[in-house]
């Protein structure tokens, strides 16, 4: 079902032309010569739209350096008089709101531990009342689509349309390349939902490393988000925060000149017959996979009725080891990728236990003979 937001288009508050909206600026404002310096040197680039900086910079642990404060607005706005671009932070409290937009900041953004909790993004909607400023939401922490456009739906009801979405990543137990798992499949369901949304991606937080920036900022040019939010510093090796994440402005106009842009759609009549025909093949591909997953299931059943007349467990631990071994040992030998294979087994593992225990429990159990 399709989301109501109602939002001003991108392009209609801030044109940046056929290019992809950049937001590149240090994790943090250190100090005024820092934000100052590494604002003109962006500006430069001719590659930038809005300068960012953390203002106020909500830490894991007490006693780690929590942004230089409410000073930090003063030099953000130094910076935009220098160099004519926007800027932006995150705000946290009705507060920071407050003094972010009487300092003249362009934009704001509400931050991954402020989307999880509907208390503080209520807080900080309440304080945007009546305001006119564009407002960007990350996703949360955790990954849940409902939190994340929640918390959207929190802010466009206070009157707030020049509405976007930041792609961040998510937590996640598993040790990986990445700071952040991307979990790209949770984009897609937010631009499913929410079609008429702009989302823009974090490279720097999903990584947490420089090198892989160009990796991940490629791919969301190739999922069609509509632009960057990358963290630049002067001198990376020095930063108080993030460090390892941040590029040099010469870097990060390296990294833009190398995407690969790419159209949503094609005016070429031959592409668009050929495409198609193609999704045509797709659907009927669909629509025999299901019918195959419906027979499936029916054999399921049966499965589980004779389970049921032979007092045997619905799970066979064995059995279900051995699909896998065989089903996923297929599916690369077809190209498929082992953690798809082992999703869909998952997912299809699921629903036969689920038709079976309907089964198992749809009548009562044959009594013993007296």
């Amino acid at each position: 079902m399709k989301n109501t937001l109602e939002i001003t288009p991108l392009k209609s508050w801030l044109d940046t032309g056929d290019k992809p909206l950049i937001i590149a600026g240090p994790c943090s404002a250190e100090t005024e010569e820092q934000l100052v310096s590494t604002a003109h040197l962006l500006a430069n680039t001719g590659k930038v739209n809005i300068l960012r900086a953390g203002i106020w910079k909500p830490r894991t642990r007490p006693g780690e350096f929590e942004g230089i404060g409410s000073i930090g607005l003063e030099w953000l706005k130094r910076a935009k008089e220098e160099t004519g671009l926007l800027t932006a932070t995150e705000v946290a409290t009705a507060k920071h709101v407050e003094e972010a937009l009487a300092a003249g900041v362009d934009v704001l953004w509400v931050g991954a531990r402020s989307t999880a909790n509907p208390f503080t993004v209520q807080e900080i909607a309440d304080a945007l009342q009546g305001v006119d400023v564009p407002v960007f939401v990350k996703n949360p922490v955790n990954p849940d689509l409902s939190l994340w456009i929640g918390a959207l739906e929190r802010i466009n009801r206070a009157g707030i349309k020049k509405l976007g979405a930041i792609h961040r990543g998510f937590s996640s137990y598993e040790k990986t390349a990445f700071r952040n798992e991307p979990m790209w499949d949770l984009a897609i369901q937010l631009k499913t939902a929410c079609p008429n949304l702009p989302i823009i991606n974090d490279p720097s937080h999903i990584c947490g490393n420089r090198e892989l920036l160009p990796y991940i900022a490629q791919k969301a040019m190739d999922m069609d988000m509509q632009g960057l939010i990358i963290e630049s510093h002067i001198d990376p090796s020095v930063a108080w925060t993030d460090a390892k994440q941040q590029v040099t402005p010469a870097a990060l106009a390296e990294l833009i000149n190398h995407l690969t842009l790419r159209k949503a759609d094609s005016d070429n009549p031959s592409f668009e017959d050929k495409l198609a025909e193609l999704r045509s093949n797709i659907d009927k591909l669909d629509d025999l996979i299901i019918q195959k997953i419906g027979e499936r299931m029916k054999i399921a059943e049966k499965i589980g009725e004779y389970k049921r007349d032979n007092n045997v467990t619905i799970l066979q631990v064995n059995r279900w080891d051995e699909i896998v071994q065989k089903r996923t040992k297929l599916a690369e030998a077809l190209s498929l990728g082992s953690e798809f294979a082992t999703k869909f087994l998952e997912l299809i593992h699921n629903e036969s236990i689920r038709k079976q225990n309907a089964v198992m429990n749809s009548q009562e159990q044959p009594t013993a003979e007296a």
